[in-house]
């Protein structure tokens, strides 16, 4: 595969990963406004719902996993390079690539496992445990491997970007790129 073609497939996976964590960060959003309400409805009315304090957490489930792969391809993570930056740019590189192999194959093994775990809730219709709680818990759930496979397409993406040096191409710059996020 040639270096254009390697990056021109990591930015197709670019997109896919800029339009979900988009959409996804509005339950950010969402999120404030229903604990808001939580906190009028306690302390301003003495009063409250299990089902509005269980959305709060149905929120949080698609801002974490959903939105996981859009920050890291925004480089909004936290990377440790006390030992990293002193190395030469050629084992860095092979570091680099090695890490983002290493992410796949952690991508890959979570979407797996979690796969009967939420096959097992869709297939029961589970629901909140809790009397006055929220049904379709199994759509919940299916953030997990959502999320997951997000980030196995960013961590692909960066698989294929870490690979182009490695063959003799120029690397990326590693920051998003200009035209992808106006194209979004």
């Amino acid at each position: 595969m040639s270096v254009s073609r390697l990056e021109s497939v990591a930015r197709k996976l670019d997109l896919v990963v800029e339009h979900s964590g988009r959409l996804a960060s509005w339950t950010g959003f969402a999120l404030v406004l229903v604990m808001a309400f939580n906190v009028l409805l306690r302390y301003g009315f003495r009063t409250g719902s299990v089902a509005m304090q269980e959305l709060e957490w149905h929120l949080m489930a698609p801002v974490s996993l959903l939105c996981m792969a859009y920050a890291i391809k925004h480089e909004g993570h936290v990377r440790v390079d006390i030992l990293y930056g002193r190395f030469s740019p050629k084992a860095q590189q092979v570091i680099e690539f090695i890490s983002c192999l290493a992410a796949v194959a952690l991508c890959v093994i979570v979407v797996k496992l979690s796969y009967g775990y939420v096959e097992q809730s869709f297939r029961i219709g589970e629901g909140s445990p809790d009397p006055g709680g929220l049904p379709y818990r199994f759509i919940l759930k299916s953030m997990i491997p959502a999320g997951f496979i997000l980030l196995l397409l960013q961590s692909i993406a960066a698989t294929l970007r870490s690979l182009i040096p490695l063959l003799g191409g120029t690397p990326s710059a590693g920051k998003p790129d200009k035209e992808l996020e106006h194209a979004a």
